[in-house]
């Protein structure tokens, strides 16, 4: 089979032949029918920051992955046959993840899973859907949800509706909450009808009268995190999901004279896919997503570098 290889910061991927998986002891094969492409690899082959997380080079990229299972291992748990659907929850207990460490990922058309990652997919969810929700949907409604607290009559506020604060802001209409966003693009608009939004601004700043709970920032450019500190209401609290700039300096003013909470996220839990997926199924959730050819995934992350694309590409592998 034919596989994306990662070779180390700053060095070419490939498209190479490489053997097909085998399902060891507790283990599945997964042929995968999409992968979506995260910015996580661009920053994989540009800082040298992110070789800790590879132990094996050359290594297949892609942890963004839905399809069907094709080999059961011996002693594999949950239940698991040959031809279910499935999405791929990427995290393992241990920080290991699929598309890192010891696991190739899904820019090739089988991996290696367990019990761990695997999420019923349901036959109202496509697999492009499914494998765009393992990460970008998994970590937007991680944030919101089950770190957030979001639930019915909740005012809250979103910034950034890229492929993170789209999913959230969605997510949280959705529930039954009042969402403001915050978003620079001159779509911002387009967005809020689409969404369901009580209202959009270039600043989430703009709301500081609506008595917003709960801010989840998906953008992170120190000037998103300060202007949340000062448009949250008393008692509120900050989800910090966006690392756009990872040092800015604050005032705490806000955070003392307010007692707000700052928390931060990162991806979720099997149990948070599996309620995406639910939301996914009733057909009010559809992210914009741009459908590629495999052998295009070099393209399509030069693109993911250079910005600027309004919907997640995903690749789909053909039978």
């Amino acid at each position: 089979m034919k596989s994306w290889l990662f070779h180390g910061t700053g060095k070419e991927m490939t498209y190479e032949d490489v053997p097909e998986p085998k399902a060891g002891p507790g283990e599945v094969v997964v042929k995968v029918k999409a992968a979506g492409l995260c910015h996580s690899d661009v920053s994989a082959l540009d800082d040298e920051g992110w070789m800790g997380f590879f132990w094996n080079i050359p290594h297949t990229l892609g942890h963004e992955n839905a399809g069907v299972i094709t080999e059961v291992g011996e002693g594999v748990e949950g239940g698991w046959k040959v031809g279910d659907r499935v999405g791929l929850s990427p995290t393992f207990a241990d920080g290991d993840a699929i598309g890192y460490g010891n696991w190739e990922g899904g820019y090739g058309p089988y991996v290696r899973a367990t019990n761990e990652n695997l999420v019923k997919l349901p036959e109202d969810v496509s697999f492009e859907m499914g494998a765009m929700a393992t990460d970008a949907g998994l970590t937007a409604y991680h944030a919101m949800v089950a770190v957030g607290g979001c639930k019915k009559g909740m005012k809250v506020g979103v910034i950034g509706l890229g492929g993170l604060g789209y999913i959230g802001a969605r997510v949280a209409v959705l529930l039954g909450a009042e969402v403001y966003a915050a978003e620079i693009s001159d779509k911002r608009d387009a967005l809020a009808e689409e969404i369901g939004l009580a209202g959009v601004a270039a600043s989430i700043e703009e709301f500081k009268d609506k008595g917003l709970e709960l801010i989840v920032d998906y953008a992170g450019f120190g000037t998103t995190t300060t202007g949340a500190l000062e448009a949250l209401a008393e008692f509120g609290t900050l989800v910090q999901v966006g690392m756009g700039k990872l040092e800015f300096p604050i005032n705490t003013y806000p955070i003392i004279i307010k007692q707000l909470q700052i928390k931060g996220s990162k991806s979720g839990t099997k149990e948070d896919l599996a309620a995406l997926y639910d939301l996914m199924a009733t057909g009010k959730l559809n992210p914009p997503m741009e459908l590629i050819k495999p052998e295009d995934i070099k393209v399509g992350l030069d693109r993911l570098r250079e910005g600027g694309l309004a919907a997640r590409l995903v690749a789909v592998y053909e039978d």
